[in-house]
Formats: C-alpha cells, sequence, structure tokens
C-alpha cells in the first residue's frame, strides 16, 4: 500500500467518524438532509465556509432526487449543517435550516 492509499483510508475513517459523530447529535421527526464538514484548521475559513452555493445547490439537487424516489417520505423536510473543528470530537456546530432551497 503506498502512502497516498494510506492518506486516503485515514481521511475516509475520520470523515465517517465526523458524520457518526453528527447522526448521535441529531434527533428529530423531520426528514433532515445534513450536510457534515471538518476542517482541521481555519486556515481558509472554517468549516461553514466551505459551503458554498453550488454546494448548496448540489445537496437540494440530491434531495430533490431522494424524495422522488422514496414517495413516502412525506412530510416536513429541513436543510442542517454539522461544523466541525479539529478532531471534531468537542467542536460540534449545528446549523438547523442552513440554507433555504435554492
Amino acid at each position: 500500500m503506498s502512502s497516498n492509499d494510506t492518506t486516503s483510508v485515514s481521511t475516509q475513517a475520520i470523515g465517517r467518524r465526523a458524520e457518526d459523530l453528527a447522526a448521535g447529535f441529531l434527533e428529530g421527526k423531520a426528514l433532515v438532509f445534513v450536510e457534515v464538514r471538518l476542517r482541521r484548521n481555519a486556515e481558509y475559513g472554517g468549516a461553514g465556509a466551505s459551503i458554498t452555493v453550488r454546494k448548496q445547490r448540489r445537496i437540494v439537487l440530491a434531495a430533490r432526487h431522494y424524495l422522488a424516489a422514496h414517495a413516502g417520505a412525506d412530510g416536513d423536510c429541513r436543510f442542517d449543517c454539522i461544523l466541525l473543528a479539529g478532531s471534531g470530537e468537542h467542536t460540534i456546530e449545528w446549523e438547523r435550516d442552513a440554507f433555504a432551497e435554492n
């Protein structure tokens, strides 16, 4: 295994851990589409700064596809963001209704 493979595996594991932390943090009856962003440092802005208008549009499009494919997914839905900094374990920021449908 090359060093690039090791980096990719560890990055994927870190991403899965961030998503697991976010899932454990959320609860509720509404269908929630969640974008989980982790920034190890704020050199290029925090985790929230990485969610561009283009990224928001892609999330909304994915949600529309999901809702169209799952006719039983009626009811309330919203878009939340879970923002993590550093290792993510103690720095969870939850933004409910983070952006309106574009």
